[in-house]
């Protein structure tokens, strides 16, 4: 299948998806108080672009999430390796990281606000913990994926740790690293737009909190249009990252 006319295919549906929503709207179909026209939302969101209001709420959001994703990478990896690596380590850590798994991390999003305030702080420190989480179990799990008659072939070979690390554990983490992090860049951003949701003075979330109060809808959809447009463009950057660090994969 073409790469091309898979995105020609992609961009018609959505062209006629457009179409069929603002037709809709305009007939009176649909109630354009709660599902505004494709038309209003894109001229709220030029207007939001053009006046230059929108720039500093943007700014805060990636930084909150741009930093939550590098310090949740990191402290995953780290922990993961840890835990996959020594076994007393992982009675410690893998009961906690189920734990967190299971419960709702956003919960989490009032109490780093009473803890950090409504700064950056607590945003970053919510995208942290989602982030963190993910690459925790995609390090552990790939580090325990790999072959043990390999590992057991490196030693006998006079293989050290150090050996085994370079050559056998970090190979096979990159692939399950790769896959993880494009579901973290999702969770960084959910968790800096829903830290500055519950308590903030900016950011995106804090513009979708004033959207809801207001009832305007179409100012709240523009707002997840942008957001889902940062994601994408992080997530553009992880595939291409991806494909240069596992170039044999799409050979």
């Amino acid at each position: 299948m073409s790469p091309n006319r898979a995105w020609a295919r992609q961009l018609a549906a959505l062209a006629a998806f457009l179409a069929l929503w603002e037709g809709a709207a305009r007939a009176g179909l649909v109630n354009p108080f709660f599902l505004p026209p494709p038309s209003k939302v894109g001229g709220v969101l030029l207007t939001l672009l053009s006046e230059g209001s929108i720039w500093p709420h943007l700014y805060a959001t990636f930084l909150a999430a741009f930093l939550g994703l590098l310090a949740g990478i990191g402290a995953g990896a780290v922990l993961g390796f840890a835990g996959a690596l020594a076994a007393y380590v992982a009675e410690l850590l893998v009961p906690v990281m189920i734990l967190l798994n299971a419960v709702p991390r956003v919960i989490l999003a009032p109490l780093f606000v009473i803890w950090l305030g409504i700064d950056i702080e607590s945003k970053v420190a919510l995208s942290f913990v989602l982030v963190a989480v993910v690459m925790f179990f995609a390090v552990y799990s790939g580090i325990k994926d790999v072959d043990r008659r390999l590992i057991e072939r490196v030693k006998t070979l006079g293989g050290g740790r150090w050996v085994l690390l370079r050559e056998v554990y970090l190979p096979s983490v990159v692939v399950w690293v790769m896959g993880g992090m494009k579901v973290a860049v999702g969770f960084a951003f959910t968790g800096a737009v829903v830290g500055e949701f519950v308590a903030s003075s900016r950011g995106l979330g804090y513009l979708l909190s004033f959207a809801q109060s207001t009832y305007n809808a179409a100012l709240s959809i523009a707002l997840v249009l942008l957001v889902i447009a940062f994601v994408l463009l992080l997530f553009g950057a992880a595939d291409l990252l991806e494909r240069r660090l596992l170039r044999w994969k799409y050979r």
